[in-house]
């Protein structure tokens, strides 16, 4: 079923970090110590949580990024492997550690994260540019902000020479944008606060949001595609916007959400759908993943999706 549903391959370009979740009642005040209820390690990094998305919602998925040569790369590429993407270009790099996040939840779900780039900052231009026959292979390549900006911008500047679908999530956002790349972008994909930090404006309302998104589209974006949480998604372009409701669920652990709507978004692109369906597929990936732990241990089958895709459509209650 994988190579009839979907032609495109999605190129993912972007960070592996292993995540260190501590799981705490709250979270403590500066220069306090408390105790926490248990320790997990969960493979992750947006660059990696978004590639394993695409493989496990039947996507042609390959990943380039680095990690160290230690147990953590292990587990992340086997991770990988298990949604059956293509790891085979990933780098593993001798005099470095795997990129490492240290997480702490409580029990409202609200989290605080650090993140230590580690192997991350060796998916650097040489690295791409040594993999540039992979680049030519795909038909999307996506991107996010945790491995060095050089290498975006390469990677960008290449996919267009090329012409490649390229799709970004500026996550985390960068304070500047340089006008000659993202003019090179094809879909952007922020939250509202990264939508703030790139077009340079509050965003406190839906109208704001068309605003915000609007300024991306006159430096050049062709469509933006903006998250805003347990609401939805807002999809402009320069003919107008779209609101999509998200669907409602009880929520207990928002981690990887975003990643899981990106992932999901990219494959229903992949596969030709309307940009309206390729919202509601990603859309209902994410509400299934805030209801359980963790990042890439929450990403929901093929065929959860699509149950819930043929309910709606049937117009039974979900």
């Amino acid at each position: 079923m994988k190579g009839i549903r979907t032609m495109s391959k999605i190129l993912v370009i972007g960070s592996l970090n292993m995540d260190m979740v501590a799981k705490v009642k709250r979270i403590p005040k500066l220069g306090e110590t408390i105790l926490g209820d248990r320790l997990m390690l969960n493979p992750g990094g947006k660059g990696a949580n978004q590639c394993y998305t695409v493989g496990k919602l039947g996507g042609n998925a390959i990943m380039l990024g680095c990690v160290g040569n230690d147990s953590y790369g292990d587990i992340l590429i086997e991770s990988l492997v298990t949604a059956e993407v293509n790891t085979s270009f990933i780098k593993r790099c001798e005099d470095i550690h795997t990129g490492t996040a240290l997480i702490q939840i409580d029990d409202f779900g609200n989290n605080n994260i650090v993140v230590i780039k580690g192997a991350n900052d060796k998916c650097d231009e040489g690295y791409l540019s040594d993999n540039d026959d992979v680049i030519k292979a795909c038909d999307i390549i996506m991107l996010q902000m945790e491995i060095p900006y050089n290498a975006i911008y390469y990677a960008i500047k290449r996919g267009r020479e090329l012409d490649k679908k390229i799709i970004l999530n500026p996550a985390p956002a960068p304070e500047e944008f340089p006008d000659d790349i993202i003019n090179k972008v094809d879909i952007i994909t922020p939250n509202e606060i990264e939508l703030e930090m790139l077009s340079k404006m509050k965003i406190k309302s839906e109208g704001d949001i068309v605003k915000g998104a609007q300024k991306l589209i006159n430096q050049g974006v062709d469509h933006v595609l903006v998250t805003v949480g347990s609401k939805g998604a807002m999809y402009v372009n320069k003919n107008g916007y779209k609101y999509y409701p998200s669907r409602k669920v009880d929520a207990i652990d928002t981690i990887g959400a975003g990643d899981c709507f990106n992932g999901a978004f990219a494959v229903a692109i992949s596969e030709g759908l309307p940009i309206d369906d390729a919202i509601t597929f990603a859309n209902i990936a994410a509400s299934i993943s805030v209801t359980r732990q963790g990042a890439q241990s929450s990403i929901p089958s093929r065929e959860e999706v699509d149950e819930i895709l043929y309910t709606m459509k049937e117009g039974m209650p979900i």
